[in-house]
């Protein structure tokens, strides 16, 4: 009783999330004017705010946007996402639709068999009226638990696939020149959905750059070149196996660090929500602040932990910290954050002095 209550607790909160409008920041109003991807729906910019765990407010400006309905920002069709890089962890998907079908024959047969059920429950319960109460009660909450397991399963495909490629747009989009990035790095990147989004964009700016996927695993990288070479992109993309927390690249490397729906993912062994888990994130950030360049630009779409990531950020010294509004995602709140690395010279005076931060703190 208490799983299926918990399943239609899920359900509406993910209605109600996915009534608002997603929208994006922009470094400045220019830029998002001249966006053909987004049409502005609000003239006026607005703002989104976080408490941390000390008690520190932080506030950062965002634009209302919102992009056309029906094909992805990409002009694709989900069904022609899903032909080059197919689907990860399917057996989720498999599971949802498997409790679907379940509460789905559940619920016919309270329907067809309603009255021999109401006989059996009269044997619990004295009372018949009771009886048939509950037993359409039970029947009615089968039937709600089976439209929330089609929800979830029709949420988790469109989070994984067309709103992916749409958060791969929305990503690229916020770094305002690509023709000067040489090195880029995707950080998870998984199937290749932004990695491939970053590679095409390098190639029609013609740019001479090249990003770098880091996959968890051999066979990941493998799978992930296909997909880019599929894409016309191979030419600029480099897949390497290699772990978050320890990135094996020198510091200052890379122009552009871009990562979709992967740091949230380290650390799960520890607990979601344990310490340990939150540590090693951290840990994920000031990787990523290491290996960019000074000036270079980072943009990261994640799930619930956006707060701590702002928070870290802070306490890294980036620059430009700029977080979207709520989006809706595997029906979780998802938001972009991007930021920028200071140069390591900080003028002080009439004198020029030059401060080495310490990226791994």
């Amino acid at each position: 009783m208490q799983l299926l209550l918990f399943h239609l607790w899920i359900a509406l909160r993910s209605a109600i999330k996915s009534a608002n409008s997603s929208v994006l920041f922009y470094p400045d109003r220019a830029q998002l004017e001249e966006s053909s991807v987004f049409s502005i729906i609000r003239g006026t910019s607005s703002s989104i705010s976080y408490n941390s765990k000390h008690g520190k407010r932080y506030r950062y400006r965002v634009f209302g946007i919102t992009r056309e309905m029906g094909r992805t920002s990409s002009g694709r069709d989900w069904s022609q996402i899903y032909a080059i890089y197919g689907l990860e962890h399917r057996r989720t998907l498999l599971l949802l639709i498997l409790q679907a079908i379940v509460f789905s024959v559940l619920s016919v047969i309270f329907l067809v068999y309603f009255g021999q059920i109401c006989v059996y429950m009269e044997r619990v319960v004295p009372s018949s009226t009771w009886a048939r109460f509950a037993a359409g009660f039970v029947g009615s909450l089968t039937a709600v638990s089976a439209v929330c397991m089609y929800f979830a399963a029709a949420s988790f495909f469109y989070s994984a696939l067309p709103l992916h490629a749409d958060m791969a747009k929305r990503i690229v989009s916020t770094v305002s020149d690509w023709s000067g990035v040489r090195k880029a790095l995707d950080l998870g990147c998984g199937r290749g959905i932004l990695l491939n989004a970053v590679a095409a964009q390098l190639k029609n700016t013609g740019s001479s750059g090249q990003v770098v996927g880091l996959a968890q695993c051999k066979r990941a990288a493998l799978a992930t070149l296909r997909t880019a070479n599929m894409e016309g992109v191979q030419d600029y993309v480099t897949c390497r196996e290699g772990d978050a927390r320890r990135l094996p690249f020198p510091d200052d490397y890379f122009d552009v660090v871009v990562s979709a729906a992967f740091v949230h993912t380290i650390g799960r062994e520890h607990g979601r929500r344990s310490a340990m888990a939150a540590a090693e994130r951290m840990r994920v950030l000031g990787e990523l602040a290491r290996v960019l360049k000074p000036g270079g630009v980072g943009v990261m779409w994640d799930l619930i932990h956006v707060a701590e990531y702002v928070q870290r950020l802070e306490e890294l010294r980036m620059d430009e910290i700029r977080v979207s509004n709520i989006m809706t995602a595997f029906m979780v709140q998802s938001h972009i954050v991007s930021f920028r690395k200071p140069n390591h010279h900080v003028a002080v005076g009439p004198n020029e002095v030059k401060l080495r931060l310490d990226w791994r703190s």
